[in-house]
């Protein structure tokens, strides 16, 4: 089954299942529920210390591997947020890492009830300084080279409106397709809408 998600290139990754089968399948969800909620929050700190030394007594842990589990839900989930993936497939991704059952339960049943909102969180967070603020676009028609003069090669041209929303400053970026490298572009925007459409 392919690994649509990337955990079995993580090493790491395996040393925190590992961890994680260990502990509690009743107590699990609370602790992943905490984490998908705090995913991508502006503080980072998911757990205050008093929080982190409760937690080790909790599921008999040691520091290191707290972090371990830790770093390992907020990774899984992660993955899932930048895939945006359905349930089923989270499930048949986690299977495949052997994580066991119910903690593959866990994570999918956070995942269905926080998924949707964790995205939308994405979506508003501003991951880089700039910003698109308008698209221009117009069509050309080139002449070939001289050895086939009758060749006209049609393009597009784009000219995208951007703005610094550190410094407030606005530049504007051109970019030229051809044919095959417009749709290419398209067919890309298209498997983009069709996954967020997935999740209305």
């Amino acid at each position: 089954m392919e690994d649509k998600l990337g955990l079995r290139k993580n090493n790491s990754l395996k040393s925190g299942v590992q961890v994680i089968n260990k502990l509690d399948n009743t107590k699990f969800p609370l602790l992943l529920q905490r984490i998908i909620q705090n995913l991508h929050s502006k503080d980072g700190q998911t757990f205050s210390e008093d929080e982190e030394s409760k937690l080790m007594s909790a599921f008999t842990v040691d520091a290191a591997e707290l972090e371990l589990v830790l770093e390992t839900a907020e990774f899984i989930l992660q993955q899932a947020a930048y895939h945006i993936v359905k349930p089923t497939v989270l499930t048949q991704q986690l299977e495949l890492i052997d994580l066991d059952g119910g903690k593959v339960t866990s994570f999918v049943e956070s995942w269905s009830s926080n998924g949707k909102e964790v995205i939308e969180r994405l979506r508003h967070k501003t991951l880089h300084l700039k910003q698109l603020e308008t698209v221009n676009w117009r069509l050309n028609l080139q002449m070939a080279q001289s050895s086939q003069s009758r060749m006209k090669l049609p393009n597009a041209v784009f000219e995208l409106g951007i703005k610094d929303t550190s410094s407030q400053e606005k530049e504007k970026l051109q970019m030229e397709f051809n044919h095959e490298e417009l749709y290419a572009f398209y067919t890309k925007l298209e498997q983009l809408q069709g996954q967020l459409d997935g999740l209305s």
